[in-house]
């Protein structure tokens, strides 16, 4: 299975690159992106939302410290120029590039790197990414409010600074995410400042009209010569598949994430299926169990579950094959994924057991959030319905909005949810979600708690030998899998529908609604190319 995905994963950027070679890169147009996931963004603060919908934007508005380079499957310094690695390989050093500058004109500093982390580990804020910052040496100590300052992070110079790890880790692979964008340290403390906020991205800030657009123009100054090419972007809110559908087709976007509907009908339209990007992502679906819930605080209820859900069935049946069965946490691609594991087996009379065991051998009857989402949301949850009910299960579905999942999960007001979950591209980072010591504000929605799994990400924290440490990483994914705090569902396929004007996509396997706009650009055949 690895080898066909990266064979085929191969092949699609071969294909691109052949289109890319057709046609010289043209300059000018408007680009027309939809934000899939919501019908808003969350927060012109990026630092505040935990949604892949506001990472959208994100990647045009801010510079972070990598990027990610979907062509070679890795990340890539983004807003410094070098970097050196110390001997025990917890050190990094950076410089920063000369010509990195901000919206309002302002040159990059150090200074602002170290604020904006440091405001990332504020511990009253629960701000996402701090489950990525907090890999730095005294991060912790600031989000707990024992310190001020993050001591890992040191000052050089105004173009260079140091960064302490607590573990020997590549922090390319953590710290490329909108959620750790770089913010001018002096203005974003102004007030205001994030109704017109300014980044270091390829894109500055116009407008953002609610429900409805946020609005973009090309930074000249952009560090890199010659990008973006398009003079604007206007990214827009679309929740609805539906109505990404017929957007699409009436040629008023550029892109649109499909659904398993859309994707069988586009794959058998003659001219629709020439645009279609497929990727296999590091995101597994699951049903999050909250343990103050008091079934869900026994491993073997938890199991029955997952052995209750004929989740190939509705794999196939629901999802339309747009997708890859879950195993544990670990996707298809991840290096510690074991290819020989096998995912729970669907089998009701196991399960009845189980919660005989368990002390409900009458069932029980638990709250079930859920958003519309037609992948992982209200839909999935109806299918298991009757499925959960034979063996005694009942669910009542309590629907939210998309945009307001994130909220309500890290709030953990939910005995249940449904959610498409970051699984990599970093495998320790991914299995860190479990650790006890990570709060439920950073990915922990599940509080999963366990002295024997602390132990095997510890110990994998602390291994130098890299084979040591992938074997320490295969038994905490199976950990998981046996103690099962989610319902294993699937791992994402991403599917994604482009015009043929539209020229300079990346198959991102981190979320391939995430493109690096600078890369993109419309030939004149587009109906915004001027």
């Amino acid at each position: 299975m690895l080898k066909k995905l990266a064979f085929t994963t191969a092949l699609t950027f071969a294909a691109f690159t052949l289109q890319a070679q057709a046609q010289e890169p043209r300059r000018g147009g408007t680009i027309r992106f939809t934000a899939p996931y919501g019908a808003s963004f969350v927060s012109n603060d990026s630092h505040v939302s935990n949604q892949i919908q506001d990472e959208i934007y994100g990647y045009a508005l801010h510079g972070m410290l990598y990027k990610w380079d979907a062509k070679n499957g890795k990340p890539v310094l983004d807003i410094a120029e070098s970097v050196q690695v110390s001997a025990d390989g917890k050190t990094y050093t950076y410089k920063l590039r000369d010509n990195a500058l901000f919206h309002n004109g302002r040159k990059l500093t150090s200074d602002d790197v170290i604020w904006s982390y440091t405001r990332i580990m504020d511990g009253a804020k629960n701000y996402p990414g701090a489950r990525y910052v907090a890999r730095i040496v005294g991060a912790t100590e600031v989000q707990k409010g024992q310190a001020k300052e993050i001591s890992g992070l040191k000052k050089i110079d105004d173009s260079s600074f140091s960064m302490t790890l607590t573990d020997k880790a590549d922090p390319g692979y953590f710290l490329f995410q909108a959620q750790t964008a770089i913010l001018p340290a002096k203005e974003a403390q102004q007030p205001g400042f994030f109704d017109k906020p300014v980044g270091l991205g390829p894109f500055k800030f116009v407008e953002h009209v609610p429900g409805s657009r946020m609005a973009f123009e090309r930074w000249d100054k952009y560090y890199l010569a010659g990008k973006p090419y398009a003079d604007k972007l206007v990214i827009s809110p679309m929740g609805e598949a539906a109505a990404r559908d017929v957007a699409f087709r009436n040629k008023e976007v550029d892109v649109s994430i499909l659904g398993s509907t859309q994707y069988v009908a586009y794959k058998a339209d003659p001219n629709l299926s020439k645009g279609i990007l497929e990727v296999a992502e590091v995101f597994t679906r699951n049903m999050g169990m909250n343990p103050t819930f008091k079934p869900f605080s026994d491993k073997r209820v938890r199991q029955a579950i997952n052995h209750a859900i004929d989740s190939d069935l509705i794999i196939k049946r629901l999802v339309r094959d747009k997708a890859y069965r879950a195993v544990s946490w670990l996707p298809l691609s991840s290096p510690a994924f074991d290819k020989d594991a096998k995912p729970y087996a669907f089998d009701p009379d196991k399960a009845k057991k189980l919660l005989v065991e368990a002390g409900y051998p009458d069932g029980f009857e638990f709250e079930w959030t859920a958003t519309p989402n037609e992948s992982w949301g209200v839909p999935i949850v109806e299918a298991t319905i009757p499925m959960l009910a034979k063996v005694g299960i009942k669910v009542k579905v309590k629907p939210v909005e998309t945009s307001a999942l994130g909220g309500v999960v890290v709030g953990g007001d939910f005995q249940a949810y449904i959610w498409s979950n970051t699984s990599g591209p970093d495998t320790l980072t991914a299995l860190k979600c479990f650790h006890s010591s990570t709060p439920r504000s950073s990915c922990n929605y599940t509080t999963f708690k366990n002295p024997a799994y602390d132990k095997l990400i510890d110990d994998a924290s602390n291994e130098a030998d890299p084979a040591k440490q992938l074997d320490l990483l295969k038994k905490a994914n199976a950990f998981l899998q046996e103690e099962a705090p989610v319902w294993f569902f699937n791992y994402n396929k991403a599917v994604l529908a482009y015009q043929p004007w539209l020229h300079g996509l990346q198959p991102n396997s981190t979320e391939l609604a995430l493109q690096r706009y600078e890369e993109l650009w419309v030939d004149t055949t587009s109906p915004a190319a001027k």
